[in-house]
């Protein structure tokens, strides 16, 4: 099988990173040219990985085609917590911040195009920056509140509420374009589960 990336115009793409960047906050010229130069392009082939469980994660990157899931495995037994899609910031933040071996995986489910930058230029702009500072705490905002909705959907939630939640959720991409088994793997049920689940629910 060939993989074929697509060549894309990089001045746009910086572009697109720059605006979800200023989706937290404005950021002026000068201090976008401070990220700007170690920002590089990426493509991770379908079923590759951004980064895989024991490695040290280095950089943080932003989908420009393509989804991933991030997932950790205990006693061979994969556990997805999350998908990424376009436009999304996706790394494995917490081996980036400690500089200890990840716990999680990155995986691309498609062929996937990024960009990267290092976390380590990030951090450095995180301290002479107040513009780069707000943004490093409102993504950290931003990832906490997704992985406190994660952990309470799971920890007070059936399966079927958590499916429905899904349903009713804006993660409409998560139906449209992830494969079942990985759905039920996220939801925590079995495949035969989610099916039994989902037949109950579309016939209430």
């Amino acid at each position: 099988m060939r993989y074929i990336c697509i060549m894309r115009d990089f001045n746009h793409d910086l572009h697109l990173l720059r605006s979800q960047i200023e989706s937290f906050g404005l950021l002026p010229d000068e201090d976008w040219c401070q990220l700007e130069p170690y920002v590089s392009e990426r493509f991770v082939k379908k079923g590759d990985y951004l980064v895989r469980e024991g490695e040290r994660a280095k950089d943080v990157g932003m989908i420009l085609e393509g989804h991933m899931r991030h997932f950790y495995t205990r006693d061979g037994e994969e556990k997805t917590t999350y998908f990424y899609f376009e436009h999304a910031f996706v790394s494995a933040y917490i081996s980036c911040i400690t500089q200890a071996p990840s716990l999680v995986s990155i995986e691309a489910l498609s062929d996937t195009q990024l960009l990267t930058f290092p976390y380590a230029k990030l951090k450095e702009l995180f301290a002479k920056s107040i513009y780069w500072e707000r943004f490093g705490r409102l993504i950290a905002e931003w990832a906490m509140m997704g992985l406190e909705d994660r952990m309470v959907g799971l920890l007070t939630q059936s399966p079927e509420e958590r499916y429905i939640a899904l349903l009713e959720s804006n993660k409409t991409k998560i139906i449209e374009r992830i494969p079942q088994h990985l759905i039920a793997n996220y939801l925590g049920v079995t495949p035969v589960s989610l099916s039994r689940i989902r037949n109950r629910v579309h016939k209430k």
